[in-house]
């Protein structure tokens, strides 16, 4: 059977409050299109004939047909066949969740996704032992790598081709998980952070007087957002068997300052009490009595002092495309050369 790619482009990523607020710029849709359309053609160079995409009313998918259409008159077969998801359009990441089930329902090998943290952690969330190729198109990005999408293209139909060991494809990925109580709530993964409002409004977190407890499974002090106050402490790889957990308090309060890039553009202090190794699969204990827990920089669940709120970080939890392990296998073995065969 041949293999089908599944593509989720989120129409609305990096349009939040954050947008606003910082200097950060906007991707239009006629640039996303041209992302998925250097994916397709990527893909179709390696053999993939069909892909799988969610449905949008925001434009994307008109001038992705007109781009067809242009091959087809110039009879180049450059693009692989494009399906979409047959499903209600409601323009909230219920659009997301749903196609991506039906993904993994159809049998997606591989699905691509367009968008911020939040994007990928809808993804996550649904797409079960799938693996993912994240491109970044949102305004927090510390999950999806940066690199030209092209090169991801081609690297997911290298994997979905089977023409590189799985072993070297694809990656396991931490993973937090939130429970109340003895249930499991909601997962993010890059990033819990505890706010001190009480209501989940906007969702997208951006003032740092607010912050007050931070888990991580990765801190890179090259991103942007809340996991880069963890990157600025102390590095945690996505591979390392730990995460970071780090107590905030308000500037004037804290032990330490850290000047912290929390949004694109803005660069301010932040007030560091603590900072501790999380390890796999202990559960801790939230130390402030009520306010919002953002879930990769969105608030998604409130709670008060009658709830008993854990954090726990899971290992391997989901997989992820090795996109620079698939190239330079590419390279080693010659599976780019005209004619080259599965080794």
């Amino acid at each position: 059977m041949a293999p089908l790619v599944g593509i989720v482009a989120n129409p609305v990523s990096a349009s939040d409050i954050r947008r606003i607020v910082s200097n950060a710029s906007t991707l239009q849709v006629t640039d996303r299109a041209n992302i998925i359309l250097r994916v397709l053609s990527a893909l179709r160079a390696c053999g993939v004939k069909d892909v799988l995409m969610m449905p949008e009313k925001s434009g994307i998918r008109r001038h992705i047909t007109r781009a067809y259409e242009r091959a087809v008159n110039l009879k180049e077969d450059i693009f692989p066949e494009l399906h979409v998801v047959r499903q209600d359009i409601t323009s909230t990441v219920r659009d997301t969740l749903l196609a991506t089930a039906a993904m993994r329902e159809a049998g997606c090998k591989i699905i691509i996704v367009l968008g911020g943290d939040g994007t990928h952690r809808a993804v996550v969330s649904q797409c079960g032992d799938i693996p993912i190729a994240g491109i970044s198109t949102g305004t927090n990005n510390a999950f999806p790598e940066h690199r030209e999408p092209t090169i991801t293209g081609l690297a997911v139909g290298l994997a979905a081709m089977g023409r590189v060991p799985d072993t070297i494809a694809f990656e396991g990925n931490k993973r937090l998980d939130v429970t109340i109580g003895d249930t499991v709530k909601d997962i993010a993964i890059v990033d819990v952070a505890v706010v001190t409002e009480r209501f989940v409004g906007a969702k997208a977190i951006w003032k740092p007087e607010n912050f007050r407890e931070l888990f991580v499974t990765f801190s890179d002090p090259e991103v942007i957002g809340m996991s880069a106050i963890a990157g600025l402490l102390e590095p945690v790889s996505r591979r390392d068997d730990h995460g970071l957990m780090v107590k905030l308090a308000p500037p004037h309060e804290a032990k330490t300052i850290l000047n912290v890039p929390f949004a694109p553009g803005i660069i301010g202090g932040i007030g560091i009490n603590e900072v501790q190794r999380m390890q796999v699969g202990v559960p801790y204990k939230l130390d402030f009595p009520a306010g919002t827990i953002a879930l990769d920089g969105e608030r998604e669940l409130a709670f008060d002092q009658s709830d008993d709120v854990t954090i726990t970080l899971v290992n391997d939890a989901f997989r992820t495309v090795n996109v620079s392990g698939i190239m330079r296998y590419a390279s080693q073995n010659g599976l780019m050369k005209v004619g080259a065969q599965k080794q």
